[in-house]
């Protein structure tokens, strides 16, 4: 079985990166759910079962959080005590917040128009927004381990991932 003690990148054998080879993590994953898979214990003792059903869950988890760059930055900022998302703290800075509120009322003009192109081409936008914040944070996460200032920039990106799916769920509106 696995060690519960273990933080997820050690789980995998990988470094405690915001950027790595994204195959290292699908091999490691693809490894490590084989040996623990509760199929491979189903003729074992209860407790072996047990192990086996919360060990797959475990890497599972693991597993989501390092593939999603929000998830994967909210956790290396929680390996270092910070809390990127804490509900008492939700401010973002105000030219952000305008820029993703014009985003939205843009958005919401072009279904009722039946525009879709616009609303791929917001998407985009926000997509790219989004890269350029990842980028940033690769920089601030593992080269200069700012961990406290990249707090904003993830929370950032956690709205901007928000958005796009949003506008995703747009688009597909106006497509069907």
């Amino acid at each position: 079985m696995i060690d519960f003690s273990r933080n997820h990148f050690e789980l995998f054998g990988l470094p405690p990166r915001f950027r790595f080879d994204a195959a290292l993590l699908d091999a490691a994953y693809r490894n490590l759910q084989s040996a623990v898979h509760p199929d491979r214990f189903a003729r074992g003792t209860d407790t072996e079962r047990r192990l086996a059903q919360q060990s797959s869950a475990r890497v599972n988890e693991a597993y989501r959080a390092l593939k999603d760059p929000v998830q994967r930055a909210q956790y290396l900022l929680e390996l270092h005590g910070i809390d990127a998302v804490g509900e008492t703290d939700t401010q973002l800075p105000v030219e952000f917040l305008e820029r993703q509120l014009e985003r939205r009322e843009a958005a919401g003009d072009a279904v009722a128009a039946g525009d879709e192109r616009t609303v791929t081409a917001l998407l985009a936008d926000v997509r790219g927004d989004a890269r350029e914040i990842e980028d940033g944070l690769a920089h601030q996460l593992d080269d200069e381990r700012a961990y406290a200032a990249a707090r904003t920039q993830v929370r950032e990106l956690t709205f901007l991932t928000k958005l796009a799916d949003d506008l995703d769920a747009m688009l597909a509106a106006l497509v069907d």
